[in-house]
């Protein structure tokens, strides 16, 4: 697009406004602290579709609050900062509204109470996150991307709308809060294992575990603030937010655990791994963003209360240190020029905001004290030792390489010898783009030496909404020396090896990379696998000719009138034909043009036949009081007449028509199941709910006499409608095809 046609940017004081309103309702949300702690949940619903118990419900507890506080808060300050970062970009306020409803459909999701409006605002951070994905529509890398996300995550969207149906049907309620409570009811039903594997399959495509984890590193093709608001609190915590709402009606269970358990130690040992495989810096926080979510989908799994509670409280961690990492790597590639760290070197003195943001968010992600990470960490290992060697080794493997990951951003850029960087005299961006991540770094440390305060007020009662029962303890630092505290140690110092060999390590790893199998693969060839097919079904079934379209429509009405006839009970109705003459004439009118149209080699002959069939029809119509119906029909009958005998008129002359069994076997299978199905539904006793309610209601509700305009207007009102527009948009459609044709004969 060129620039003259892209939109003028928004006002500058009008930029400002997104990250406003996010202020404004973090501030609201925060005044629901208090009682949500105090064991209140305050509800708004709004009936939808009352017959089916549908609502636009909303409810507040515990883990939707905390959910809505990092959406609007972290939000605010991804709109400042894209506000700052496409300052003078003419796709700003395409970004900004785009954000604005991806934040308004993550609102939505965490805090619906019913499994409908959840799946619409679901679905509506599908559609979203496609276009922020893709927001830089004009290169390949960024459709791909986009593609793939849509792909991956909207077939786990239709496989979670089949799972919240059976839940409904199960428990008889579309109300979440009421399908928690009864959790035993889908436990002990037979439908329990496919509701499980249809709701882990949607979680796990939304929040990329393996084997679809691949989509979401993909989406870094997004610009910065997109990538920092998708990773850190919103769409992919989508799924885990589900899994854990889900936990007290689908949890507890051999099935649950052994799904989610093992699918999260290995998503977390691949991202963790091939994190540090990276050198791109942003590339490198998406790989450890598949480690954080798997971390979170383990935990969950064990649903031990100590690892719901390190679960819950890791979730605040990660959502503090990668949205201020992520905001940060933008802040080095505005002011230094690149994200590759190789490049990089000696920065901190030029950009000391910048340094100081991306130290203690690291040190946070690294999990050292008195960071608040170290607080998550030492509870996942708490979990984990309490779980089994297994997720203990998983855990120590992956947060080893989460320290090394760490130093690749909070160090390799800012100390040691300055690197010739892309700019020659690098700074740290204005206000509007350090500010977030100060702000975040800032909680990282605050949480860290008080971590009962965001224990007490945010962590207990999301536990509740998890386990239902009370969080026992408080948050702390120290724990004095445990097991876990021991591993703490081994990891850093794992951890610190493994950096100062991390180009080694780097190279070790890009080294095996080639001989290792794609995971990817199955999606690259079910994509080519789909793309084949539909180019043979399309080369089989386009092929350009109207005869065989008809052919095949016709085919698949005889098949499913067949069908429908032997499939079901049908019974021949007892009728005792008792003809007139006026009924014979017509009888001999109908047949006499259908034979014509049969033999005939003159188009215009073959058209006035037709237009005999539709004429004895219309006059069975008369026969039967249906006035309005027959002139219906005649009207139809000259307008199609008129318009062939004009169009085929000036069409070549199309000689001998040869005799074509295959229609002919086609028409009479049609032909003779429309007649035994009319036949049958002749035999089926009248239901006269339909005429008793027309009656009774025609004048009350309509105010009118007639019944056949009432239905016609009132009660079918948009069907007549479309009814009516179908008929213009064809006779709007057929006379410019026939102007057409006439300046193309001149």
């Amino acid at each position: 697009m060129a620039d003259q046609d892209r939109p003028a940017p928004p006002p500058r004081h009008w930029r400002f406004i997104p990250a406003a309103i996010a202020a404004v309702a973090t501030l609201w949300f925060a005044q629901f602290i208090g009682p949500v702690a105090a064991g209140l949940n305050p509800e708004w619903v709004l009936r939808w579709a009352p017959s089916l118990g549908i609502s636009f419900a909303f409810r507040l507890d515990g883990l939707a609050l905390a959910m809505a506080l990092l959406i609007c808060g972290i939000g605010a300050m991804i709109f400042l900062y894209a506000a700052t970062y496409f300052e003078k970009d003419r796709r700003l306020l395409s970004l900004l509204v785009t954000l604005g409803f991806f934040a308004i459909s993550m609102l939505g999701l965490v805090t619906a109470d019913d499994s409908i409006t959840l799946f619409l605002f679901w679905e509506g951070t599908t559609i979203t996150s496609w276009l922020l994905v893709g927001f830089d529509h004009e290169r390949a890398e960024s459709r791909a991307a986009a593609l793939q996300a849509l792909l991956i995550t909207g077939a786990g969207g239709l496989a979670l709308l089949a799972g919240l149906l059976m839940m409904n049907g199960v428990s008889g309620t579309t109300r979440l809060s009421e399908m928690n409570a009864a959790g035993d009811i889908f436990r002990d039903s037979a439908l329990y294992v496919p509701i499980v594997l249809l709701v882990v399959f949607g979680c796990f495509t939304k929040s990329a575990q393996a084997p679809f984890h691949f989509w979401l590193p993909g989406a870094m093709a997004a610009p910065t603030p997109v990538s920092a608001y998708l990773h850190s609190a919103t769409m992919v915590k989508a799924g885990v937010y589900l899994l854990a709402r889900f936990t007290p009606a689908l949890g507890g269970t051999e099935l649950w655990t052994g799904l989610l358990v093992p699918v999260g130690a290995v998503t977390m040992i691949l991202g963790a791994v091939w994190a540090a495989r990276q050198t791109d810096m942003k590339l490198m926080l998406a790989q450890t963003t598949l480690m954080g979510l798997a971390a979170l989908v383990m935990l969950i799994g064990l649903g031990t209360e100590e690892a719901v509670v390190a679960a819950m409280t890791f979730l605040l961690v990660h959502a503090f240190y990668k949205a201020a990492l992520f905001l940060t790597v933008g802040m080095i590639e505005r002011g230094a020029g690149s994200r590759d760290y190789r490049k990089l070197g000696g920065l901190a003195r030029a950009m000391p905001i910048t340094a100081a943001a991306a130290a203690v968010s690291g040190l946070s992600m690294a999990g050292f004290p008195p960071l608040f990470g170290f607080v998550g960490k030492e509870l996942i290992y708490e979990a984990g030792t309490l779980a089994g060697a297994a997720v203990t080794l998983a855990s120590l493997v992956a947060n080893l390489f989460m320290v090394i990951c760490a130093g690749m951003v909070a160090i390799r850029p800012f100390h040691g010898g300055p690197r010739q960087s892309p700019k020659d005299q690098p700074a740290d961006p204005g206000w509007g783009l350090w500010l977030g991540p100060v702000l975040l770094s800032a909680l990282s440390l605050l949480f860290g030496f008080a971590p009962a305060v965001i224990g007490d007020w945010l962590v207990a009662p999301m536990v509740v909404s998890v386990t239902g029962e009370e969080m026992q303890g408080h948050l702390a630092l120290w724990h004095g020396i445990t097991p876990a505290f021991v591993l703490s140690l081994v990891t850093f110092a794992l951890g610190i090896v493994g950096f100062l060999g991390l180009d080694r390590l780097r190279d070790g790893l890009a080294g095996a990379e080639p001989g290792l199998p794609r995971i990817e693969n199955w999606y690259d060839g079910a994509l080519k696998g789909i793309l084949t097919f539909s180019r043979s079904l399309t080369n089989a079934s386009q092929s350009g000719q109207m005869t065989h379209y008809l052919r095949a429509t016709f085919l698949a009405s005889a098949v499913l009138v067949w069908g429908g006839l032997l499939a079901g009970t049908m019974e021949w109705p007892g009728i005792t034909p008792r003809l007139g003459l006026i009924d014979v004439m017509v009888v001999a009118i109908i047949i006499a043009s259908v034979a014509v149209v049969l033999v005939t080699n003159s188009r215009l002959t073959a058209i006035c036949a037709l237009g005999g069939v539709g004429t004895g029809i219309a006059i069975v119509f008369v026969l039967y009081g249906a006035i309005d119906v027959a002139m219906t029909q005649l009207f139809v009958e000259i307008l199609v007449v008129v318009f062939m005998a004009i169009a085929m008129v000036r069409l070549p002359s199309w000689g001998e028509i040869p005799f074509r069994p295959g229609n002919a076997l086609v028409a009479a299978l049609l032909g003779s199941g429309v007649a035994v199905g009319t036949l049958a539904i002749l035999a089926t006793p009248l239901d006269p709910y339909l005429t008793e309610f027309f009656e009774a209601s025609s004048v009350p509700k309509a105010l009118g006499h007639n019944i056949v305009n009432v239905i016609l207007v009132d009660f079918r009102g948009f069907d007549t409608l479309g009814e009516t527009s179908v008929v213009v948009i064809a006779g709007i459609a057929a006379i410019a095809a026939l102007r057409a044709g006439r300046r193309a004969n001149r």
